[in-house]
């Protein structure tokens, strides 16, 4: 009977670990379409040039052998300020790249068009949500267990 309970237990367990990549510990798998890196603080100086709201971006990775549609997914700040996708078909096994400021799209390059900073440098929080809302990552910083820092 308790071998029975420890595999009743193993089971559970294992159903029951996390599925988000949201927390980015290494070790953990990824989601099929994750955030995989933020530049939030844009280099030199911050004078709301196109060149360095263009130096602000977020990486969206689909780590998957199969191409994903993101019509209709969004990526949002603490603040509010939401970007939507529209038309892009990220590849399997690549990375698009959405830039805060002014620019032409391409496959790995997406541009909000946006002619002021979207991400905080001292703390907050990118979350990606898919076509139906529903949450898919968030990468934070200047948190530390819940707290600004």
């Amino acid at each position: 009977m308790t071998a029975v309970a420890a595999v009743a237990a193993a089971a559970v367990g294992a159903v029951a670990l996390p599925a988000s990549a949201a927390d980015h510990h290494p070790g953990r798998a990824h989601a099929a379409v994750y955030i995989s890196q933020v530049q939030y603080d844009s280099p030199g100086r911050d004078d709301r040039s196109n060149w360095s709201l263009n130096k602000e971006w977020v990486d969206i990775t689909n780590s998957t052998r199969r191409a994903v549609n993101l019509d209709g997914w969004t990526l949002a700040d603490e603040d509010g300020h939401s970007y939507t996708f529209r038309h892009v078909r990220l590849d399997g096994r690549s990375t698009v790249r959405v830039h805060t400021g002014i620019g032409r799209d391409t496959r790995t390059d997406l541009f909000q068009d946006r002619r002021a900073y979207v991400w905080n440098n001292d703390h907050d929080t990118a979350t990606l949500r898919n076509d139906r809302g529903r949450f898919v990552d968030e990468v934070s910083w200047g948190y530390h267990r819940g707290h600004r820092h």
